[in-house]
């Protein structure tokens, strides 16, 4: 079928490019349990998830909890959005043995989802700095941002850290003091370092841009299509395209090319071609 040609072109495309940048990536790194923290196993289909956050991840949770709940839940939509969350409601990969694990990498079926990585990280951006009711990333990570990117930060910024501006939370990602001290954040995480599409060959590779058709083509092929399709949902808060290039307008081109270049691995797997706002030098 042509949905099957298509993922077949999205898979080569991610093996194109892992092969084309193997060279600059130093020796092949071995997995280890903790890379799989973000697999979500589906024992009853034999189904694994490599959930993205800001990439449908709350509903993929929830339809999966549907699948592994044995009847527990039968409409998505009735969990609670952070019950989807809540990391014992689903089992991932790095809970079984090495054994079990290599057993499920070699034959369950393995699915991902992908956006635009700047249309990613705006959204990103919007939901964990300019929602008040998101003071834990403001004091984990808004206080560190203000501290190192603000000059003359008052001192009402640096212990609430409720304000971070796009172009200080950017400083922030391209600063290599930042790569060095921790891995980033899940929710502006590469895909390439959440998923590991070089070590892990998906079957399947969805596309934000396709969500409905992407979810119920890999949910008819687990035998479920028939009493279960995928959520569809508002999309008035949905970040756009159109809002994307507005926030990096005011990013310098030295900042937007440093800020592609830590993305590109994910640009170019996914195929999603370099923005036409970016003023690249």
């Amino acid at each position: 079928s042509n949905t099957a040609i298509l993922h077949q072109i999205r898979r080569d495309q991610v093996t194109d490019t892992c092969r084309a940048n193997s060279v600059s990536s130093r020796k092949r790194r071995v997995l280890t349990p903790n890379d799989l923290k973000h697999l979500v196993v589906d024992e009853d289909h034999e189904m694994i998830y490599c959930y993205v956050p800001k990439v449908a991840c709350t509903n993929w949770k929830r339809v999966m909890m549907v699948l592994t709940g044995r009847g527990k839940y039968s409409d998505p939509m009735e969990i609670p959005a952070n019950e989807a969350h809540v990391s014992s409601n689903l089992k991932t990969l790095n809970q079984y043995s090495i054994p079990e694990i290599n057993h499920r990498l070699k034959n369950y079926m393995k699915f991902l989802f992908v956006r635009e990585p700047f249309e990613r990280l705006v959204s990103a951006y919007r939901n964990k700095f300019t929602q008040k009711y998101n003071t834990s990333f403001h004091k984990r990570y808004g206080t560190k941002i203000v501290r190192r990117q603000r000059k003359n930060a008052t001192q009402e910024a640096l212990r609430k850290g409720d304000d971070v501006k796009f172009e200080e939370f950017v400083a922030y990602l391209i600063d290599p003091h930042t790569q060095r001290e921790e891995p980033f954040n899940e929710h502006w995480q590469t895909v390439y370092s959440l998923c590991h599409p070089c070590h892990i060959h998906y079957d399947l590779i969805g596309k934000y841009e396709t969500l409905e058709e992407d979810s119920n083509y890999i949910l008819q092929l687990a035998g479920v299509g028939n009493y279960l399709k995928f959520p569809t949902y508002a999309k008035s808060t949905r970040t756009t395209d159109e809002m994307t290039t507005e926030f990096f307008q005011n990013i310098s081109s030295e900042h937007q090319t440093q800020l592609y270049e830590v993305y590109k691995l994910d640009f170019l797997m996914f195929n999603y071609s370099v923005p036409n706002y970016l003023k690249l030098e």
